[in-house]
């Protein structure tokens, strides 16, 4: 091949160069801070003063500050401070280095182990962490060509069409394969766990008129969780050769000359430093930023007020990534909200009466679960609103979207009724139901004033037959008339942070001339370019986790046999 045609193919496509281009950099950030205020319309933060006016050390200077050489930099990724040799306490040597014992960092790892590899996994945590039930991928065998795809061209519409399609088609085509291994693998750690197939998707069994199969993996009910799964699959990995390193955060990569990611330094219980080298690659599965105050309220600020599932998510490795050369997916990050705990998970988008937490109506109630956040973002309403009906409502909303759990299925979901509740974390349910619209209210934590006026109004619009407040579709409209009242108090809250670093199709990370930064590699959230809408879209339910499933099983594979 001439070097002109190396080039060609080595070159970055639309899709990169796009992100290179809109995305954060060390070199995007000092090119647009030496121009001092312009630097402020490119970090979204309106007219402020040059930068040489911020206070050092990020205190009072928002999301600025000075580094200890002189040079510009964000207060949530202060320049790391060189650790010497003579401050390791001990230096080990691996194939594969994996930072971050998750559902994207244990199968990379043992994906890896499988392919003969000698594997070490750094974990922050003192065990193996994951959230949520679901992982979903493509079932080929029993799903048409046209199908698959018309699900990748859905996915990308999902995303606003700001996603790399390359990412999507991948995670289509190989995620059968990698959660139908999940599962197996799991299973022999002991996990609790099952294929529940192609009807927990019944909503996309055909897209585009064209059949659909898939692998559904579900480790459950709750409370069990993926959490639990995770740790079996650690089991498994451990007796394939996989060596744990728990409570031992990464604060540093090591880098070679040229820039090549040749391990990473982290800190144990003791205090003392460890380096651990990987002669094939390091990857990092380190989760996403939720919790890092500055990095949200710089990179999504739509959720300052929003509460986090999730602890001691900080961004370690979007910081260690970006001093290694690698490139932030550009500012409007993609955020992950819901609540299918305080009642059924399958009654979320029914379009009941939904009033927020003063008690008065605030949108047409077909915008879907996962949307409303939008809504909520306030500090006021901070994600909690209610959805509300009465005794009729198995008949009024028999046709409507989702599906309707009877009254005495509610039972489980209410705090007032006795009994162990099932399938379910009894600390979040919040359903309730009474004999009178105040009582109601004031169960729900509303103003029993403003919640009886507007349901009156809505009554109103009901009678009417046309919904002339909100506009929602004859069809939705019902009364809330007939006692009992039911409600369901959801809280909204932020379980993911969807959007990373920029990496290629092997998933390793990209600089900011869109070359791959030898030795590194990302997956999970961290890996970007596989979302690119305001919101994580429902489409397929478990996506998240079948494409941390998907990308860690891949990745392991693929730096394993470098």
């Amino acid at each position: 091949m001439s070097d002109e045609r190396r080039d060609e193919a080595t070159a970055p496509d639309a899709y990169t160069r796009q992100m290179l281009e809109q995305g954060l950099s060390r070199r995007s950030f000092l090119g647009r801070a030496a121009g001092g205020a312009a630097a402020a319309g490119f970090l979204g933060l309106g007219a402020m003063p040059a930068l040489a006016g911020v206070a050092s050390e990020g205190k009072g200077a928002g999301a600025f500050a000075h580094s200890a050489d002189g040079g510009a930099t964000l207060s949530f990724l202060p320049k790391p401070k060189p650790i010497r040799d003579r401050e390791i306490a001990e230096t080990l040597t691996f194939d594969v280095v994996v930072v971050g014992a998750g559902a994207s960092g244990v199968p990379a790892a043992l994906s890896a182990a499988e392919h003969g590899a000698k594997v070490a996994v750094v974990q922050k945590a003192p065990f193996a962490l994951s959230q949520g039930n679901t992982g979903s991928g493509v079932d080929l065998a029993t799903s048409e060509k046209a199908g698959v795809e018309a699900l990748v061209a859905r996915l990308i519409a999902d995303s606003n069409h700001r996603c790399n399609p390359k990412l999507i088609r991948q995670w289509a085509y190989n995620s059968g394969e990698a959660v139908r291994w999940v599962i197996d693998r799991a299973k022999q750690g002991g996990a609790t766990v099952v294929d529940q197939g192609s009807p927990a998707q019944r909503a996309i069994l055909k897209v585009n008129g064209y059949g659909m199969g898939y692998v559904t993996s579900f480790f459950g009910p709750k409370p069990y969780t993926t959490g639990d799964g995770i740790r079996a699959l650690a089991k498994t990995a451990e007796k394939a050769g996989v060596k744990f390193f728990f409570q031992m955060p990464a604060v540093q990569l090591v880098q070679g000359r040229s820039g090549e990611v040749q391990g990473v330094i982290a800190r144990g219980q003791d205090g003392k430093y460890r380096k651990f080298l990987a002669k094939k690659g390091v990857i990092l599965a380190t989760g996403d930023y939720q919790n890092n105050k500055a990095m949200s309220d710089y990179f999504i600020p739509d959720v300052k007020h929003l509460e986090r599932k999730q602890l001691d998510k900080t961004g370690d490795g979007y910081a260690m990534t970006y001093w290694a050369g690698g490139v932030f997916e550009p500012i409007g990050h993609t955020k992950m909200l819901h609540d299918f705990d305080a009642g059924p998970a399958s009654m979320c988008d029914t379009p009941f009466l939904a009033v927020d937490r003063k008690g008065r109506r605030f949108v047409n109630e077909t915008v879907e679960m996962s949307l409303l956040n939008n809504y909520l973002k306030d500090p006021e309403n901070a994600g909690h609103y209610a959805q509300v009906f009465d005794a009729d409502y198995m008949t009024q909303a028999a046709t409507w979207p989702g599906k309707q759990v009877p009254p005495e299925g509610l039972k489980n979901y209410m705090p007032d009724e006795p009994g162990p509740k099932k399938g379910v974390f009894e600390s979040q349910v919040n359903t309730h139901r009474a004999d009178t619209l105040e009582e109601l209210a004031r169960k729900l934590e509303l103003d029993p004033a403003t919640f009886v006026a507007t349901v009156k109004r809505y009554n109103e619009v009901v009678a009417s037959g046309k919904d002339s407040d909100f506009g929602k579709p004859a069809t939705f409209l019902a009364p809330v008339a007939k006692a009992p009242f039911y409600g369901i108090h959801r809280r909204v809250r932020l379980s993911a942070i969807c959007s990373g670093m920029l990496v290629d199709e092997h998933h390793q990370a990209l600089d900011a001339d869109g070359k791959p930064i030898k030795g590194l590699f990302l997956v999970g959230n961290l890996g970007g370019g596989f979302y690119g809408g305001v919101d994580y879209p429902l489409t397929v339910f478990g996506l998240s986790l079948g494409r941390c499933y998907t990308f860690g099983y891949l990745t392991g594979r693929h730096v394993a046999r470098l």
